[in-house]
């Protein structure tokens, strides 16, 4: 009795948030709304009576019916609606879902009620920024999008999920190759969302920050080559380069966790110091600063085929490389795959060390995360160098402190691992 107790509150709680999110987006006089959050926390109890009518007397007649009646009643609104001029359904099609909520609370689907309400709120809450994002996105990004879709959920699950090649290099499985290029496209696409729906054009620092996601190299050359045209926008060219910087150590650290945790707890250190050496430079560039100014900065959408072709071969390759190095000439030789392929792609040799770092490799994790942070320096000073050579004197002299910085701190950590 006190589960069924519990159950119910929670289904009653649930019908009354998404009934205050409706009435607090509902901009029509009182006495219009199809449903407001007594109607909402009456279908999610209604939802959950059935179901337990249903319970009660083994049968699914109870709960049926009660869910026709309640579908023909949602359907008499829709045709007032319809004809009143105002074709949308949807408060229609949350009522609906509140009942289901409501009978999922019964079932002891607690957590399934929860993620449905809550994945309901934010639908029904965040229309706006919804249809800024379809307005954004241009039927280039739809086709690219769609194919990349395509072929990873038809092809990913065809591909042979074991290695071919001779010991000790039989490193090239093809379904682990494809799924992180999934894996690292996924990332890169949250990035270019967030673009889409925020705006690059919000000023630089934001850009800097946004496009870190999406790729540092591109805020590097674009902001560099800019700064040539707009001299005066030097030092906030520089504080968005060095945030997307940043923002690389961060997503270097999101992807091993994601992947491997005992190397990422590794690399927390090696990470984090240039890191926050790095905020530390932003915050005082920030401060110096006197010119804010909006500037956009075009972004191509990561779920290209080519590009994502490119990633897997360029996975591969680094991953034979590394095992190559490692076979032949140790851990130095390791290290100098590494920063050679971190110029190229720092999350090819990120992706590589991972997997060498678990059976049947067991690469030692110090020599992982070592690995790991030389590339991702060697990526930082790659950019750099092209910064300061591409970019007007000004952007160079806001610049180099920064960078250099940042690259001796996390040299200055690789000798303490």
């Amino acid at each position: 009795m006190v589960d069924y107790f519990y159950h119910f509150v929670v289904a009653l709680g649930i019908g009354i948030f998404i009934g205050i999110q409706r009435e607090s987006a509902y901009d029509e006089p009182e006495g219009k709304l199809f449903a407001g959050v007594r109607t909402f926390a009456l279908i999610s109890l209604a939802g959950f009576g059935a179901a337990l009518a249903a319970d009660q007397l083994s049968s699914a007649l109870p709960f049926v019916g009660v869910l026709l009646v309640f579908g023909a009643l949602v359907a008499l609104s829709y045709h007032r609606d319809v004809r009143a001029g105002k074709p949308g359904m949807t408060t229609e099609m949350a009522t609906l879902i509140t009942f289901v909520i409501g009978a999922a609370c019964y079932w002891n689907l607690i957590l399934l009620a929860a993620a449905l309400g809550v994945a309901l709120m934010a639908l029904l809450s965040l229309k706006p920024q919804f249809r800024t994002l379809a307005h954004a996105i241009t039927r280039e990004d739809i086709y690219a999008t769609l194919k990349f879709a395509v072929i990873s959920i038809i092809v990913l699950p065809i591909l042979p999920n074991r290695n071919f090649g001779p010991p000790p290099f039989d490193v090239f499985n093809p379904y682990k190759i494809w799924l992180m290029v999934v894996f690292i496209s996924g990332i890169s696409f949250l990035g270019y969302v967030m673009i889409k729906l925020i705006g690059a054009q919000r000023g630089i620092g934001l850009t800097g920050l946004l496009g870190g996601l999406a790729s540092s190299t591109a805020v590097t050359l674009s902001f560099s080559q800019r700064s040539r045209t707009n001299p005066e926008l030097a030092r906030p060219f520089s504080l968005a380069i060095i945030v997307a910087w940043t923002v690389m150590f961060v997503r270097v650290l999101v992807i091993v966790f994601a992947l491997n945790q005992s190397l990422a707890y590794r690399l927390l250190l090696p990470m984090c110091a240039p890191l926050v050496v790095g905020l530390g430079y932003c915050a005082y560039l920030y401060i110096r600063q006197r010119a804010y100014a909006k500037e956009d900065l075009a972004f191509s959408n990561p779920f290209e085929l080519g590009p994502a072709l490119k990633f897997g071969a360029l996975y591969a390759v680094v991953l034979l490389i590394s095992t190559a190095a490692r076979v032949l000439f140790g851990n130095t030789g390791i290290y100098v795959s590494s920063f050679v392929s971190g110029i190229v792609d720092v999350d090819a040799i990120v992706l590589s060390m991972i997997d060498l770092a678990r059976a049947p490799t067991n690469l030692d994790l110090i020599v992982a995360a070592r690995a790991i942070t030389i590339a991702t320096l060697a990526s930082t000073l790659f950019k750099g160098v092209f910064a300061l050579a591409s970019g007007s004197p000004a952007l160079r002299r806001a610049l180099w402190p920064g960078m250099a910085l940042m690259v001796a701190v996390g040299a200055a950590v690789i000798l303490v691992l």
